[in-house]
């Protein structure tokens, strides 16, 4: 059966939403305006007004948008993976290659959390809510493990473990550009998951290989 045409009036609101998220990426929400985006989409401001109304609504459009596309990326593809240690090590993957990617639609989520944490409005209350949504999904994860983990295993502790692994990795990644920001987040969610495993080997650290001055001082002795 042929897919019905999208309306022109729906693909046009898809054309805004997808150059709003692109400049919001850039500069900011805050900085989003009707006005900028007549100018890049060639669009009048009448025509935009038509679609969201005022300011605050677009803002909100793009916000449900990206987080759409976060589900889309990160989420629901890593709900599809065996429960437990195998579906929050994808949910996991799967936000390190986004965040790595620099994909405006679904890194917007999470970059525009520290712009709106000190400005109230129904803006940020959308953005805390979405983020709430995300925690809890991690959370259930690790909760819904069939056995796999510890008995005493806090699902609300691991979520904030594994946002704090995300942020700081984002601010690793993109603002200190450190080139070891990603192996950094990788052996922090290892040592997570040790942390929920039924076998206390893995919480062992492991032996580093000597160095060259380790054997150089071991064959004075």
């Amino acid at each position: 059966m042929p897919i019905p045409p999208v309306p022109k009036g729906e693909r046009t609101r898809r054309t805004i939403v997808d150059h709003a998220i692109a400049t919001a990426y850039r500069v900011g929400l805050g900085r989003l305006t009707i006005g900028e985006l007549a100018a890049g989409t060639g669009l009048s401001k009448s025509g935009l007004y038509a679609h969201f109304g005022s300011k605050e609504t677009l803002q909100l459009a793009v916000l449900d948008e990206a987080a759409a596309r976060f589900t889309a990326a990160v989420v629901r593809p890593a709900l599809q993976a065996p429960r437990g240690e195998a579906r929050l090590r994808a949910l996991f993957e799967r936000w390190v290659t986004c965040g790595m990617s620099r994909d405006p639609g679904v890194c917007l989520f999470v970059k525009a959390a520290t712009e709106l944490d000190e400005q109230p409005g129904v803006v940020r209350d959308r953005l805390a809510a979405l983020h709430r949504s995300l925690i809890a999904t991690i959370g259930t994860v690790a909760r819904n493990d069939d056995g796999e983990f510890r008995d005493d295993a806090d699902g609300g502790q691991l979520a904030a473990d594994v946002y704090g692994v995300m942020l700081s990795f984002y601010l690793a990644h993109r603002l200190l550009q450190d080139p070891a920001a990603e192996q950094r987040a990788r052996a922090s969610f290892e040592v997570l998951l040790a942390g929920l495993s039924r076998d206390s080997s893995r919480l062992e650290p492991a032996v580093p290989p000597p160095t060259e001055s380790d054997q150089t001082t071991g064959s004075r002795s």
